[in-house]
């Protein structure tokens, strides 16, 4: 399709939103301009026609998507992307016809910013993950992809009157939680604060209004303190000889109805619904500035931040402090340079709007890169769109902490990272062979929530690997997805290995002969399945899995070979070695040991988990889903087991328990002293967690134990 000339015919609406457009783009140049509006001609050629919900020319919001652009100095080829971001979504053009026009770079972003409408999909939520996914990867090749969808999205929000409410609120919500987010964590905070805003009008319409009515009234109520602080700090910093320009500004809406929600607070109880930004040449200055303000008005304890030191992660820098100002109200104040707020107010899109600031603005967009590498490691490691889309939800975290490496460098971490996910920030192979941690150089549990400025040390091993139980405490997606993926590998190669020796061994129960399971047979059964799309490894992989029984497989593949039986099936025992693999666990309830009488427990998505004969959960289990089992002879490993040891309370009597424990060889793992009992005073009780060879050499434990004459009661949980 051939783009009509530039003196397209625009109609008086359409006429106004391009030269709003070519007003707030003029710092282009001419030749510029001139591709800009071959731009503006191909899309009016293309939207001809078509019209938005409210009755307008489809046409004038691709206009105020580019004009939202240039408003952020975005530059041509963003602007061009922004004038025809729909163009091959909703007309007959096609990439290719977009490239020959514009070029392959303009015509790849636009193809980003498109949904897969072509496709079919299960449910609205898949093809939501689906686009989204599209939407991420084509940011990963070119951040200015998401650029343009923030200000698609921005006037979206902005003209959402005219949809159904559902569908209003279905989109406010979509907003709120990722594109806001997204909009964080690039640094275009102006977008996100409207964005947030807009997203709770929609959300709670009659909180929005009642809130910005309060607001209304509270501006003029304290427009007099508003002018007072800000002729005090114009004063006090001119007496310090510091340059500066002083803002003061509100909080948005959404910030403060959160507020109000956390805190279980009325309006009139958030007093610190103002702020006021302090605008400086330099980074000394800042500083300076700090000092001149807390010697004006007194600094509120712990509410001091230096964003310049330890940036957030998205590059955006400032000092931050509160102030008792008058009447006792509290005043936030950020200090900052002026290439910070350049950064501050345009993110990854302040490269555009402030090009002298090259050091400030690499550093932000050094953070969104790192961000983008972050999205990929994700992707590669989602297995599907619906999990890649939840990971990157997790992943646009508000809150974050700052810790510290052993030589110095500082990683930001969202709120309640663990030395887990330090651990995978640090590098994959580095979190996949963790043992342990040292946190400010005391060793403690890989489960513990890191803080600001902790200094964390982590001891890896060449045999370690991943355990699952991680996912119960990393909360950042790289890790969580890091660790997915490992035990994802690693319990198939398990599962099917599993699978196959439960199948032969239900198979040499069925077959008196133990013919070995031939190609023939197995394609025979693949046959009777009908389903061309399974593997025998499939067959396998569900039977380790717990999916299928083994003995259904090897009852049908039985009677594929001729056999014919009747009466009950039983397998020969499984054999446990004591090497526990991703499919093969040693049940924690009951802990067993060489020694003890076991049984083998199938568990749908689990596999194969070890219990003691007599373990209550093992009573209560399907009878179907267990199987004998028997140990090998183990010689050389060690197992957990846990005594309780109750007491008289006498001194020294730790140190003669941990020596008759070690006599009989075993080690201690760890011992915890339970919280006394009202009336039990002079007694008490010890809990050792242990690990010993089998159930003789913890027999000669207890017996050593008994022989302590404090000792009263032991028993093995």
């Amino acid at each position: 399709m051939r783009a009509p000339q530039p003196t397209a015919p625009y109609d008086p609406l359409t006429a106004e939103a391009r030269n709003l457009l070519f007003r707030t783009a003029s710092y282009l140049n001419g030749k510029e301009q001139e591709q800009l509006e071959k731009a503006c001609a191909f899309a009016f050629h293309a939207h001809d026609g078509q019209t938005r919900k409210s009755g307008e020319p489809y046409i004038t919001h691709p206009l105020a998507v580019a004009t939202q652009l240039a408003v952020w100095h975005m530059d041509i080829q963003g602007l061009c992307a922004g004038v025809m971001h729909d163009v091959l979504e909703d007309t007959g053009v096609t990439k290719l016809e977009m490239a020959a026009e514009f070029g392959e770079t303009i015509a790849e972003m636009v193809d980003g910013l498109s949904k897969l409408e072509k496709l079919e999909y299960n449910s609205q939520a898949e093809h939501q993950a689906e686009s989204f996914r599209k939407l991420i990867l084509a940011m990963t090749k070119d951040v200015r992809v998401i650029v343009v969808k923030l200000a698609d999205r921005l006037h979206n929000m902005r003209t959402l009157g005219s949809m159904r409410p559902e569908k209003r609120r279905r989109i406010a919500q979509e907003t709120l939680e990722i594109y806001a987010q997204i909009a964080n964590r690039i640094g275009l905070n102006n977008a996100y604060q409207e964005l947030q805003d807009l997203s709770f009008q929609n959300l709670h319409p009659r909180r929005y209004e009642t809130l910005q009515k309060a607001m209304k009234a509270s501006r003029r109520n304290r427009r007099d303190v508003v002018g007072k602080v800000l002729r005090a700090f114009s004063v006090r910093l001119v007496d310090a000889n510091i340059e500066a320009k002083i803002k003061g500004r509100e909080k948005n809406l959404y910030s403060i109805h959160q507020k109000m929600q956390a805190k279980n607070l009325r309006f009139a109880d958030v007093m610190d619904i103002y702020g006021f930004r302090v605008i400086v040449n330099s980074i000394p200055a800042c500083y300076a500035a700090l000092g001149a303000l807390h010697s004006l008005y007194q600094p509120k304890p712990g509410r001091f931040k230096d964003y310049i030191a330890i940036p957030k992660s998205n590059g955006y820098q400032s000092l931050h402090t509160t102030l008792v100002g008058p009447y006792g109200l509290p005043i936030e104040v950020q200090i900052r340079t002026w290439e910070m707020d350049a950064v501050a107010e345009g993110g990854v899109a302040g490269h555009w709007i402030y090009k002298s600031g090259e050091s400030t603005v690499d550093q932000a967009t050094l953070h969104t890169n790192r961000w983008l590498k972050n999205i990929l490691d994700l992707q590669a490691g989602s297995a599907n769109a619906m999990e890649f889309f939840e990971a990157v939800k997790v992943d646009l975290f508000p809150n974050e902490v700052y810790i510290l490496t052993p030589k110095g460098k500082i990683l930001a971490l969202p709120k309640g990272a663990t030395p887990i996910d330090f651990a995978y920030a640090v590098h994959t192979d580095i979190g996949h062979r963790t043992v342990a941690a040292r946190i400010n150089n005391t060793m403690m549990p890989l489960r513990t929530k890191l803080k600001t400025g902790d200094s964390v040390e982590i001891i890896t091993s060449e045999q370690a690997k991943p355990n699952p139980a991680w996912l119960n405490f990393a909360v950042s997606s790289r890790a969580r997805s890091a660790i997915r993926n490992y035990i994802k590998n690693m319990n198939r190669k398990d599962a099917v290995t599993l699978g196959e020796n439960l199948l032969q061994k239900a198979l040499s129960s069925l077959l008196p002969q133990n013919i070995l399971l031939s190609d023939g047979l197995k394609e025979k059964y693949l046959e009777d399945l009908n389903n061309k799309q399974t593997t025998f490894e499939d067959v396998l992989y569900n039977v380790g899995m717990g999916h299928t029984l083994p003995v259904t497989v090897a009852m049908h593949i039985a009677e594929l070979a001729g056999e014919h039986f009747g009466g009950e099936v039983r397998l020969s025992p499984i054999k446990i070695n004591g090497g526990e693999t991703g499919r093969v666990h040693l049940a924690q309830c009951c802990q067993p040991l060489p020694g003890d009488a076991i049984r083998a427990l199938l568990i749908k998505d689990q596999g194969l988990v070890i219990h003691r004969d007599t373990c209550p959960n093992m009573l209560k289990a399907d009878p179907d889903q267990q199987l004998d089992a028997d140990w090998e002879s183990i010689t050389d490993q060690s197992f957990r087991a846990t005594l309780v040891v109750g007491s008289r309370d006498t001194r020294g009597l730790l140190a003669s328990m941990a020596q008759a424990i070690s006599s009989s060889g075993a080690d201690i793992e760890s011992v915890e002293t339970p919280q006394k009992q009202p009336g039990t005073e002079g007694f008490i009780e010890f809990k050792f967690f242990l690990k010993v060879k089998n159930t003789e050499q913890l027999n000669d434990i207890i017996r050593a134990l008994h022989v302590i004459p404090q000792v009263q009661r032991i028993v093995r949980v």
